[in-house]
């Protein structure tokens, strides 16, 4: 059966970003992690094929070996939040070290929306549902 996951690609912080990302989402964790060994092509110990769950979503990471770009925010990971106390603990955790694109606040579509990219380049829509 087909299964689509989203894919990571991380410049040399990949394991720095599951254990934040693991560390803040409840029922999550670290499935998987290779590393790239002394003969590369990435530096060595850094990862070179790893998988996440983040509320039971699976997602797979790498530290480039070399790519010359980033992440942009024409694609994030949206989250329906239950309640403000999440919204709040989400928008102020992932913003920390990064930016925010929409402050979190009330727009025409939404009573809370907060939309940010973290400090490792990735961005998140926040909706309070």
């Amino acid at each position: 059966m087909q299964k689509f996951v989203t894919f990571l690609m991380f410049e040399g912080k990949a394991e720095e970003a599951m254990t934040f990302y693991t560390g803040l989402f409840k029922n999550s964790a670290i499935t998987n992690i290779k590393r790239y060994g002394a003969s590369g092509p990435g530096a060595e110990g850094t990862v070179l094929h790893a998988t996440f769950e983040l509320n039971g979503q699976q997602f797979m990471a790498i530290d480039s070996a070399g790519h010359a770009f980033t992440f942009t925010p024409s694609i994030s990971i949206y989250i329906n939040c239950e309640d403000e106390a999440e919204i709040d603990q989400f928008y102020n955790a992932l913003v920390d070290g990064g930016s925010a694109m929409m402050p979190l606040g009330s727009y025409g579509f939404s009573k809370k929306f907060g939309w940010v990219a973290d400090k490792f380049g990735v961005s998140w829509q926040l909706n309070l549902a």
